[in-house]
């Protein structure tokens, strides 16, 4: 009897869970069928600051108060946040907008790629400094075959490309992968400024920061070796120490 109830509870409450995954995400895709709230969606992951209804209604070319609507449904199903900051110019404050923390993620059937992350990754460890040399060396071949693979569909002679193309290169990669970057040459074009804005990786990396954060510098590495003969990539900023962006100085030759 005690069994029968205790399968009865266990599929109530998963019947329940269920439910709420459902519900959620139909919110979400009813939000974002809006094509107008999808574009201001990826505008705003692009900007990588707070953005305000007045920007919105200027750069959508719609009214403050549509674009106030669009924002509010957004923040609604947790894809943005918001709060409220005097801007020193004196009048009301200003309610300012920016991306959220969570992650929205949809899959049908149920599939659960970061729990297998998290169970490899402890394989990894258990196996001890030749767990995470393999892990290191696999991320940065991954982050070389990837940049390889995008100069194929550019060109067929590396040698030709210039400065401009490899940043460019660079970006749509990084783009791929999900990783909002910005990149940016110095004056000599000896060094590239390197900052994402979005890790791929945040929540497992938040459990196995060592492992996670070394494997992608390496996967980084990769992607530059592709492109330059001599890379050092120094990092300067990290997501998961609590930074806005994960930030590097690369020198490449």
């Amino acid at each position: 009897m005690f069994m029968v109830d205790c399968y009865i509870i266990i599929k109530k409450i998963s019947s329940q869970e269920e439910t709420i995954v459902m519900e959620n995400t139909l919110k979400v895709t009813n939000v974002l069928s809006d094509p107008t709230r999808f574009y201001i969606y990826q505008y705003i992951t692009k900007r990588h600051q707070d953005v305000t209804v007045q920007e919105i209604a200027d750069e959508f070319s719609i009214h403050p108060n549509v674009a106030r609507l669009h924002l509010s449904k957004l923040e609604d199903v947790r894809m943005l946040y918001s709060e409220t900051k005097k801007t020193g110019k004196g009048g009301r404050p200003s309610r300012l907008y920016r991306l959220s923390d969570e992650v929205i993620q949809f899959s049908f059937p149920f599939r659960n790629y970061q729990l297998l992350s998290s169970i490899l990754l402890r394989s990894l460890e258990s196996l001890g400094a030749e767990g995470s040399k393999v892990l290191y060396e696999t991320g940065k071949t991954f982050g070389k075959e990837m940049m390889e693979q995008e100069i194929a569909r550019y060109t067929n002679n590396t040698a030709s490309l210039s400065n401009g193309d490899k940043l460019r290169l660079l970006q749509n990669a990084s783009l791929m992968t999900g990783q909002l970057p910005a990149l940016e040459w110095n004056d000599d074009e000896t060094s590239l400024y390197f900052e994402i804005y979005n890790c791929p990786f945040k929540e497992v990396a938040m459990e196995h920061k060592d492992k996670v954060c070394t494997m992608h510098q390496s996967f980084f590495t990769g992607m530059f070796e592709a492109l330059f003969k001599d890379v050092q990539l120094i990092e300067k900023q990290n997501i998961i120490s609590g930074c806005d962006q994960c930030a590097y100085k690369t020198q490449v030759q």
